[in-house]
């Protein structure tokens, strides 16, 4: 794979403005209670609070010592493009574009897939930078995982029943934001999420399972908390 020079690699900060550009940034007075930040943090607050999927990624990196703070480790900020969100594993932050974000179910779904991302990253130590094919396994998983590939939201996008589709979703999905992110082509893209999807898509944790609804999250977040009380007992 081609080797790109740094200075020429932005890593996808493009997308995100805000980053490390304190001009941009708001003052506290300009935020009123109508604004998107304040919309944003209110839909962050009840996705932590009440998405299955959050709460048992949340646990994870707890259990796995990357306990995640609301205040530390998620930030609304203003995005370009279409981008809802992203891990910034300089800072172990999670940006959540509050311009592009507006409606629950979304904002849950953004914050499952980022916070798979912070979960990779606390769990086998990403080289995000250097190693292509971390990215792309971590993509593969927050695709897989965090229900961007359900059945329901597949049905909005007007796209189903194809064999193997769950799959193909994953695929395209993980190739995406890749794309999105690095400056790649398609061909590089696809050649390192072929590389690692059979071990990727196949590798479940915390969740143990594809969660494809909220169900299936919430059965597999009592699991985890039984399999934690079950392990302290041993």
């Amino acid at each position: 794979m081609e080797q790109k020079n740094e200075k020429d690699e932005d890593y996808g900060y493009q997308l995100f403005p805000d980053r490390h550009n304190e001009t941009s940034k708001r003052s506290a007075l300009g935020t009123s209670l109508f604004t998107f930040k304040h919309k944003c943090q209110v839909m962050l607050r009840i996705a932590l609070d009440t998405s299955p999927y959050a709460k048992l990624l949340l646990e994870a990196m707890k259990h796995s010592g990357c306990a995640a703070y609301l205040d530390r480790h998620f930030s609304c900020e203003d995005c370009d493009g279409i981008v809802s969100g992203g891990f910034d594993a300089t800072s172990s932050q999670i940006v959540l574009c509050q311009n592009n974000i507006h409606q629950q179910a979304h904002m849950n779904r953004v914050v499952t897939h980022e916070l798979i991302h912070a979960f990779d990253h606390c769990r086998a130590h990403v080289d995000w930078f250097n190693n292509f094919k971390h990215l792309a396994c971590s993509e593969i998983r927050a695709a897989n995982l965090s229900g961007d590939c359900s059945f329901g939201n597949e049905i909005s996008r007007f796209k189903f029943g194809i064999k193997q589709h769950h799959q193909e979703c994953v695929r395209e999905r993980a190739l995406r934001s890749i794309l999105a992110v690095r400056n790649v082509s398609r061909e590089d893209a696809e050649k390192a999420v072929d590389s690692v999807f059979n071990s990727c898509f196949n590798d479940h944790e915390p969740f143990g399972r594809i969660p494809h609804n909220n169900a299936d999250a919430g059965h597999a977040y009592k699991e985890f908390k039984n399999r934690d009380r079950y392990y302290s007992n041993i």
